[in-house]
């Protein structure tokens, strides 16, 4: 066991849409009106309401962090207009977090936009940086805030839905981005030209939320932990250069990486490798891996320069809760050696929180809290207990 860090996180994440319900400003609302074969979010699991019952449950297992985000569409539903009574909503959040001995992660950016904006419109930058403003005046005494959540795949959701418009084309399944497997073999490479539009509105907000808060300001990336078959190190290169690095390399500066990791993938000449099928595959079609987010935080403490690292997100789609707690207790150890070669580590932030809507679909369940969908009766997983107990103690 390394020695860790004081203030080292241990908490759970969730995001907006996925866990408050009724997000109807939103374009991820909208799409799942319009979308054939996509499941709707609804009241989602109701955590707009019940988010004190929520982050109790996390403290009380012995936790002291939450990650939880600020809904763009609640804030500014029409351009220009911010809803005061929704400022006040997520203030009372943060004090809640604050009250239970929870730090509040923050993020101001979680895959939805409202209805209203597009990141491909002229002044999406200056939009989102008059978001950001108004967001900095809730925020006193947050000590972390990721700007964006996986820009990485935000860019490539924007493409794919820029390419079919354009195109004309319409899906006749909907597939949620997060599952790969048999069904998707790879998701598409985002686009550098969004990829470096999303940079510049991240370091445009970094730089408002430097001047205006006391916060340590980052921004969360989707890290594959790619490897290269051998002879392929060249293509890799490549690969993760328009995958991943882009936007590590954009993080230098920034007082935290955000590293996002869940499993593994190889690459070839022809790029990555698709998951091959396996019954121990993921309930998203991702191969068990456990040691990913060692990969992940070693490749992204050296692409961002040497960025303390914070983990936001890492976790299991699966229904077996004893297998939740193997693939987490593995991983820590990956990421307890990681830090023992001296990558600065400052938090481990379980995904998720709740089993929530997972984007076009309900099935995959990550969740350290499971929820009834019609009563929203809350009933913790064992392995909330476990991993509470980890936090206290400090060691698996």
């Amino acid at each position: 066991m390394p020695q860790l860090p004081s203030g080292f996180l241990w908490g759970a994440a969730t995001a907006p849409h996925q866990v408050e319900g009724n997000n109807v400003n939103s374009d991820w609302w909208a799409l799942e009106q319009a979308m054939p074969g996509m499941q709707r979010s609804g009241d989602a699991v109701d955590s707009y309401h019940r988010f004190a019952e929520d982050m109790r449950l996390l403290a009380e297992a012995g936790l002291n962090a939450y990650r939880f985000g600020i809904e763009w569409a609640r804030v500014e539903p029409v351009p220009g207009e911010f809803s005061r009574a929704e400022l006040a909503h997520y203030r009372r959040m943060i004090d809640t977090a604050l009250d239970l001995g929870l730090t509040p992660v923050i993020t101001l950016h979680h895959f939805t936009n409202p209805r209203w904006f597009s990141w491909l419109a002229d002044d999406a930058v200056q939009r989102f940086q008059t978001y950001v403003r108004q967001a900095t005046s809730i925020l006193d005494g947050v000590e972390w805030v990721c700007t964006m959540n996986e820009p990485n795949m935000l860019a490539l959701m924007i493409g794919m839905a820029r390419d079919a418009q354009a195109t004309h084309r319409s899906t006749e399944e909907w597939m949620s981005p997060t599952v790969e497997g048999a069904a998707r073999p790879v998701l598409p490479d985002p686009d550098p030209e969004i990829g470096e539009r999303l940079a510049e509105a991240h370091h445009a907000a970094r730089a408002i939320l430097k001047q205006h808060t006391g916060a340590a300001v980052g921004w969360t990336v989707a890290c594959q932990a790619l490897t290269a078959t051998p002879g392929n190190e060249d293509k890799l290169r490549e690969v993760r250069h328009v995958r991943e690095d882009l936007y590590l390399e954009a993080a230098r500066g920034d007082d935290f990486i955000g590293v996002q990791s869940y499993s593994s993938q190889a690459v070839d000449e022809n790029g990555v490798v698709p998951h091959p099928q396996h019954p121990d595959n993921t309930m998203t079609g991702n191969a068990y891996r456990p040691d990913a987010i060692g990969i992940a935080v070693r490749h992204a403490w050296e692409a961002t320069g040497r960025t303390p690292v914070l983990v936001t997100e890492n976790g299991i789609a699966t229904p077996d809760d004893t297998r939740r707690i193997a693939y987490t207790s593995e991983a820590l150890g990956h990421l307890f050696a990681a830090m023992d070669d001296g990558i600065d580590v400052r938090g481990y932030l379980h995904w998720t929180a709740l089993d929530n809507f997972e984007w076009g679909h309900w099935e995959p369940t990550f969740g350290l809290i499971a929820v009834d969908r019609t009563t929203f009766e809350r009933h913790p997983k064992p392995s909330l207990a476990w991993l509470g107990e980890v936090a206290r103690r400090g060691e698996i």
